[in-house]
């Protein structure tokens, strides 16, 4: 990977990191979603789902169309569109997203969506049993270094300016699906393991 794109990406998980940790532009209020169904829940996270690969779709089109200087936009494009879904998962399934903890658990979602297999076994691991024995804080280097790794070879060929846009269309589509899948299969373990609890 060129020196210039992995400085672009290091630069904007470090921006990232600090956006999360501070920032609330990201909740939303979709009001108390506490008494919601795992079903009514998973119904409507695939709803909003819809709009948020929506969105990833045109922007990696779009930024590939421009070549390498508008493809570097797309990483924090790209990465806040991911992390407002997450966000909009944690509401959906009945998590306040204000809370410290709340936020690393969709910082482990994240990994375990973008992540090396290893990598995605120890967070996964951590996952399991989340409400009883939550992590004590993030490995933020391992967390920038495992996503700028793990981007593939289609996030590359997308910054060939013009067949970058359906490159890009593609690759953006490919991540949120894989985003998705890991987010309300978190969710589920973890909502189906408060009942087993019980």
């Amino acid at each position: 990977m060129p020196k210039k794109v992995q400085n672009a990406i290091t630069a904007t998980m470090k921006i990232f990191t600090q956006t999360v940790l501070s920032g609330s532009r990201f909740i939303s209020d979709f009001g108390d979603t506490s008494g919601l169904t795992l079903s009514e829940s998973d119904y409507l996270v695939l709803r909003k789902y819809q709009k948020y690969k929506a969105a990833a779709v045109g922007e990696g089109a779009v930024t590939g169309a421009g070549g390498i200087l508008m493809g570097l936009t797309d990483l924090p494009a790209l990465l806040g569109i991911k992390i407002k879904f997450l966000f909009d998962c944690s509401a959906l399934y009945g998590y306040d997203a204000n809370d410290a903890n709340e936020r690393l658990f969709i910082l482990y979602i994240f990994q375990l969506a973008f992540s090396h297999r290893e990598h995605r076994l120890e967070c996964f691991e951590k996952l399991i049993d989340w409400d009883n024995k939550p992590p004590a804080e993030m490995d933020w280097e391992a967390f920038q270094l495992e996503y700028r790794d793990h981007l593939d070879i289609a996030k590359l060929l997308q910054l060939i300016p013009i067949i970058g846009a359906p490159i890009g269309a593609i690759a953006n589509n490919n991540l949120m699906e894989r985003l998705r899948d890991n987010a309300m299969n978190a969710y589920r373990m973890r909502k189906l393991g408060k009942t087993w609890h019980c």
